[in-house]
């Protein structure tokens, strides 16, 4: 048997004639595992080090901006360094936002259209009716990764993820259509204001699959609190628990710990039940029905 670390390098992602999708099945690999391998920008070890700080505090306390997150810093963990240090790590790196109202959110660009928040009062009475998707931080022994997930709202249940040592567009899109291929389309798409999200090529996979785009309002977290409390759950119950400083092993984590909470995790928000069973459970009501 080929270890999974060595089939990840077998995948071809300029071979023409089979889709990433395609050797990914062939190799008995998970799509949404398959990381994006590109050269990231090298952060210091004094940056890493403070990395890992802010993205533990900021899961224990998500009411931190970037200036609490200094004061904090300097005042209670001994550390000398300038705010402008710790606006890039928050903002551009760990692509932070306070829940409290403030000026700043996830890293957008002026001139990308923005979508307006469609989920206001809306009631959630099925699955694949919303889907959210967010990034996160993921710190490992030496270096980071970033994780990308697609989450349907009304079940919870994580349809697919995907990880990568840098953020941009192509990455979202694809997991996207990939999602989009394993389980068909949502009524409505939510997403924060990202830049990755803004994109034309990423809106431009959004709408012509006939699904209405909706971006979380600036300076409002909360917008998309149902994926921030799998990030503050993944992060508690697995990636600070199990740290490691290989890629394969943390995509393998990952895969296990999605395919538990789906599966095996009891969630109070939907009744006490599973996030596979709620969402399944009312796919086939859906059939019945029709």
């Amino acid at each position: 048997m080929i270890p999974i670390s060595a089939r990840y390098v077998l995948v071809d992602k300029t071979y023409k004639d089979l889709s990433v999708s395609k050797q990914c099945k062939l190799l008995s690999l998970n799509r949404s595992s398959f990381y994006v391998v590109k050269r990231p920008k090298v952060e210091s070890e004094l940056n890493l080090e403070i990395l890992v700080l802010m993205d533990t505090k900021y899961t224990e306390r998500s009411d931190y901006g970037s200036r609490r997150m200094h004061k904090w810093l300097c005042l209670d963990m001994g550390y000398t360094i300038n705010i402008k240090r710790v606006d890039r790590l928050y903002y551009e790196v760990l692509g932070l936002t306070s829940l409290l109202p403030g000026p700043h959110t996830s890293v957008a660009r002026k001139e990308h259209k923005k979508y307006p928040y469609l989920l206001r009062n809306v009631s959630i009475t099925h699955s694949n009716q919303v889907w959210v998707t967010d990034i996160t931080y993921l710190p490992m022994n030496k270096g980071f990764m970033y994780l990308l997930a697609i989450m349907d709202v009304y079940s919870r249940k994580i349809l697919s993820w995907s990880i990568s040592n840098t953020m941009d567009s192509k990455w979202c899109y694809e997991l996207l259509e990939d999602t989009i291929a394993l389980y068909g389309r949502p009524e409505i798409f939510n997403t924060d204001q990202g830049s990755q999200f803004t994109s034309d090529d990423f809106v431009y996979r959004v709408l012509n699959n006939g699904i209405k785009l909706s971006m979380d309002v600036k300076g409002r977290a909360l917008d998309n609190i149902y994926i921030e409390r799998f990030w503050r759950t993944i992060k508690y119950e697995h990636v600070y628990l199990y740290p490691t400083s290989k890629t394969d092993e943390l995509s393998t984590g990952i895969d296990k710990f999605v395919t538990y909470y789906n599966e095996e995790r009891i969630h109070s928000s939907i009744g006490n039940s599973k996030p596979s069973l709620v969402y399944e459970s009312d796919l086939l009501k859906s059939e019945v029905a029709a």
